[in-house]
């Protein structure tokens, strides 16, 4: 990242590290058996997704301090 600004979310290590395991988990969770599609993907798939989530939300928070802190936790705990 060097010097350039950040200007948005996406802009960080720290979110950009979990969406590319979470595209690697999207993609090889389309191997698993179909029986499991509609419960165990499912689970897996939206779970990885929200690290994601919750930091793009910390990250809107961020002017905040308070408020940016207590949306931390939710991201580690995803």
């Amino acid at each position: 990242m060097g010097k350039e600004s950040i200007k948005s979310h996406e802009d960080l290590v720290v979110y950009q590290m979990p969406f590319e395991a979470a595209m690697k988990i999207f993609k090889s969770s389309k191997t698993f058996p179909v029986e499991e599609r509609y419960s165990l993907t499912d689970q897996i798939r939206r779970s990885s997704r929200s690290v994601c989530a919750n930091l793009a939300e910390a990250w809107r928070k961020r002017r905040y301090q308070a408020a940016f802190i207590a949306k931390l936790p939710y991201a580690k705990q995803s």
